[in-house]
């Protein structure tokens, strides 16, 4: 397990929320001009983006594969994948390593924001928005104050169909 401090170590606007009770802590990053969560016992690691080996006939939001350490890491842009742009990769786009059911990929953010902790009075669930945006990746909105974090079911993400990386058994 990684400690949360260790994973903000030199980023900004770092701060931890805490209510008092127990709760449920995300890492929240940035893509565009929203903010999103992922529960942070999934992350392994952050890092800054470096340049990947690109895959023939990948769809195009796997961006490539690295070498992490001695393991090939796929490496997958959130921005493409949720069409929200052309992405831009600068100083402060980075990659957050996840420990999905052993399984290790990284998918690319604009920003790492904050390691939030989230108490359940401060969850609600997703809209309902019919047939027009899937929404059984998103566990709730989480929020904090004048925030609002759009919190992602990382792992069923990853074992969708759509996305074909992690065998759905294995979640």
């Amino acid at each position: 397990m990684v400690e949360s401090s260790s994973l903000t170590a030199g980023y900004r606007n770092v701060a931890v929320s805490d209510s008092g009770s127990l709760g449920q802590e995300f890492l929240s990053f940035t893509l565009g001009q929203e903010e999103y969560g992922i529960d942070i016992l999934k992350v392994q690691e952050i890092r800054g983006y470096e340049a990947v080996t690109r895959i023939a006939n990948s769809p195009e939001f796997i961006k490539g594969v690295v070498n992490l350490r001695g393991i090939i890491v796929p490496i997958l842009d959130m921005r493409i994948k949720f069409n929200l742009g052309t992405p831009t990769y600068d100083d402060l786009t980075v990659v957050i390593i996840l420990n999905i059911t052993g399984r290790i990929m990284g998918i690319v953010v604009d920003g790492v924001s904050d390691v939030i902790m989230l108490n359940q009075d401060q969850i609600k669930p997703p809209p309902e928005m019919g047939t027009t945006f899937n929404t059984d990746y998103l566990t709730g909105l989480g929020t904090i104050d004048e925030r609002m974090l759009i919190l992602i079911d990382i792992d069923k993400l990853m074992s969708s169909d759509e996305m074909g990386l992690i065998d759905s058994a294995a979640v």
